[in-house]
């Protein structure tokens, strides 16, 4: 397939190597243009392109910049990119590292993967934001492999579910439905199945003792969570 990456960071770059390695053709863009890519492109068999050309072409789309800015993607990025073209969302919410704090997700009514799509004015679903780059630009195992990662998929349209959930098998992970996009909280920062990798039975196991529904205990608990660890992070003198 032809596929687009927006983001040439740790989760970007893993993605470019793993994807091209696989045999698809993959562009890749970052904000400061693709003059700055050239060792990426050629590290990873990448083709270093602007923004706009990352997406046009592309069968699937993968969004993988920090949450804080989204909002400065073009405006009409996706104009002419057909509605049936899946685009991922891999961002996580880190407000004390590096987001600030952004008011529509305190609440816990929006979920990170709604805010962003909000922004993008497209449909997206959200995967690989709950394992590590390091992790990610290994090559995964074959499926039944005991102890195979398993990546859960949060979307609400049913066929770009199933076109991004087949690339998930095939770079080497079970991918197990997550549910709607309003159900994605349960693998944001926080929770059980954030960088937990788990197999596809305790993954299924998790999601079905969290519920559905956020409840305001559940939202402390795991604002609760990701707040220790980013400051054991920032301890660490880690940067993201």
């Amino acid at each position: 397939m032809n596929i687009g990456i927006i983001g040439a960071g740790h989760i970007g770059s893993a993605q470019a190597e793993r994807l091209t390695s696989l045999g698809h053709s993959v562009a890749i863009a970052n904000s400061r243009g693709p003059e700055t890519l050239t060792d990426l492109a050629q590290k990873t068999g990448a083709t270093a392109v602007t923004t706009q050309e990352a997406v046009h072409h592309a069968e699937i789309i993968v969004v993988t910049i920090p949450l804080k800015s989204i909002p400065d993607l073009p405006k009409d990025l996706f104009a002419g990119v057909p509605a049936s073209v899946p685009v991922i969302d891999t961002s996580n919410y880190y407000p004390l590292l590096r987001d600030g704090q952004i008011p529509e997700l305190e609440t816990g009514d929006l979920t990170e993967s709604e805010w962003v799509q909000q922004h993008l004015g497209r449909p997206v679903l959200k995967v690989f934001n709950n394992i590590f780059a390091a992790q990610l630009a290994s090559p995964g195992k074959p499926a039944g492999t005991p102890g195979r990662i398993a990546l859960t998929v949060a979307g609400d349209e049913a066929a770009a579910k199933q076109k991004v959930m087949a690339l998930v098998e095939e770079l080497g992970y079970d991918a197990i439905d997550g549910g709607s996009l309003h159900e994605s909280w349960r693998q944001q920062p926080g929770t059980p199945l954030y960088c937990t990798d788990l197999p596809a039975d305790e993954v299924r196991q998790h999601l079905a003792s969290l519920g559905t529904q956020r409840t305001p205990e559940q939202h402390a608990q795991f604002a609760a969570n990701q707040a220790a660890s980013e400051k054991q992070l920032e301890a660490q003198g880690v940067k993201l």
